[in-house]
This record gives structure tokens, sequence and C-alpha cells, in this order.
């Protein structure tokens, strides 16, 4: 009686086994086939949902989900968001002055935003930083040029990396240039993480463009992550006492300075209005 009521629970523990692994299996198979009927537009937004779903400040999302988030973005077309080189966005008038640039607002939680900007030649995002945040920006039509910098944090602790020029003035602190090239579509989408892979950059539309962002987790002014601009200066610039860089290597280096938003900047934001992008 006990080595039958032993195997007949033995039994019971084996079929609810097979029973859970047929329903996991079913559940992936499910959520496969759920992925792939969905349109482009709503698999990035599924794919941010769960790549952030445990994000936060500083928070780097592993490995793995980053590269699904980077092909998922990487299929992305023009026509996927409704975009074409023709529109009004990608003009510039003669009489404007400095292009104007406009954000397509797309979507935005506590954990991560989505957006498109739209940049008419000549069009500039100034320097910036990401304040704790990781950034995929996939080019999505044009030639843009980008400059990037990570802060310096690596030299040896007798090197001064930051300074004053004056007390009138405010510091100035040492970066080192990651990227300083064009780009043209299509390409392969930037990763830009909170404390490398040029968390600081600067967009210039060589041509009229597109970029669709993602950001995890976005800016939040109450919690600190504000957007600063910075000014650049050549190394060569500033003599600081007790730092050395050898001059083959110095051109890697420049000097960032904290400024206010530039007053010639012009962006306006839009909602976006392409092919509708909802949660599944």
């Amino acid at each position: 009686m006990g080595i039958g009521k032993n195997l007949s629970k033995g039994s019971e523990v084996q079929r609810e086994t097979i029973t859970n692994s047929k329903s996991r299996k079913n559940r992936r198979q499910r959520s496969r086939k759920m992925m792939m009927s969905l349109s482009p537009g709503e698999k990035l937004f599924d794919t941010c949902y769960q790549v952030f779903a445990n994000g936060g400040p500083g928070i780097v999302p592993p490995p793995s989900q980053i590269e699904n988030l980077r092909s998922v973005l990487d299929a992305i077309t023009p026509e996927d968001v409704g975009l074409k080189p023709d529109m009004p966005y990608f003009t510039v008038n003669s009489v404007q002055g400095t292009p104007t640039i406009t954000y397509l607002h797309i979507y935005e939680c506590e954990k991560f935003s989505m957006g498109i900007f739209c940049l008419p030649a000549s069009g500039v995002i100034p320097l910036h930083n990401h304040p704790g945040m990781t950034v995929f920006s996939k080019l999505l039509f044009g030639t843009m040029h980008i400059k990037s910098y990570d802060w310096v944090v690596d030299m040896p602790p007798h090197m001064p990396t930051i300074f004053k020029p004056s007390a009138q003035t405010p510091e100035m602190r040492l970066a080192k240039v990651k990227i300083d090239a064009d780009f043209t579509a299509p390409c392969n989408p930037a990763i830009l993480y909170p404390a490398d892979g040029g968390n600081m950059h600067c967009f210039t539309a060589v041509t009229a463009c597109a970029v669709l962002d993602v950001l995890g987790p976005p800016y939040n002014d109450p919690q600190g992550r504000h957007c600063t601009y910075y000014l650049d200066f050549p190394f060569s610039n500033f003599s600081v006492d007790g730092l050395s860089i050898p001059e083959d290597e110095s051109n890697n280096y420049e000097w960032l300075q904290e400024k206010d938003k530039p007053d010639n900047v012009k962006v306006v934001g839009q909602m976006y209005s392409g092919p509708m992008i909802v949660e599944s």
C-alpha cells in the first residue's frame, strides 16, 4: 500500500511536471506568434516595455535585452512610422534663420520614452547629456554628423580633470571624444549608457534626416534628470598644472563647460501621427 501510494504520487508529480512544461511551451509559442503578428511600431513598444520593466536611473538592461531592442530598432523603417523626406518637417524656410527641429512625441512613462527628432538640413541638436539613462538612437533616413563624449574618469589621481578658469566662469571638465563622424542611413542604431558609449552628444543634420530616440528612463526634472547643455573647447586651449596628455592623443580630449540652453535652438513638439502604436 505504501509503495503504491508513493508510485501514485510520483505519477501525479510527473503528470503535473509534463503539464506545466507543456503550458510553458504553449505560452512561449503564443508569445512568439503574438510578436510576429505585431506591427513594427507595436513590436518596438512591447520590446521597450520588457527591456525597461525593471529599469531606473543608472540601471543598464542586461546585454541580451539590449541586443533584442537593438535588433527591433534596426528593422524599423521610415514608412513604419509614417515619415517621408519630403514632409514639411524637413524643409528649410530661407528666411527663418536657424532651422526649426520638430520632435514627434510617441510615448512616455516613468520607465522609458519614445519619440522622433525631425531635422532639416543644417539643423543642430546642441551638445547635451543623458543623466542615468540608456539611450537608443536609430537614424531613419538622411546623413547626420554625430559627436559624442564620455567623462574622463581613468586618469591617475594626481592628474586633475576638473578646473575653474576664473571665479566668474563655470568649471571645465575633461571629456574624451567617443565618436566624431558622419552617419548615413541605413546604419546600426547607436547605443549610449549612463557612464560610457558617448553619454553627451551633439547632432548636426548634413542632409534632412530623422532620428528615432528611445530613452530609459526619460528626463525628469523633479527627480534630478535634467538636460544639461555644454560648450566644448580643444584640450590645447587650457594649460592645467599636473595634467599632461601625449601630443598625438590630445585631439581625442576636449574640455566641456556647462551652459544655459542655447537661445537659437528651435525645437517644437508635435504629437506623433504615424501608424498607430498601442500596447498589445
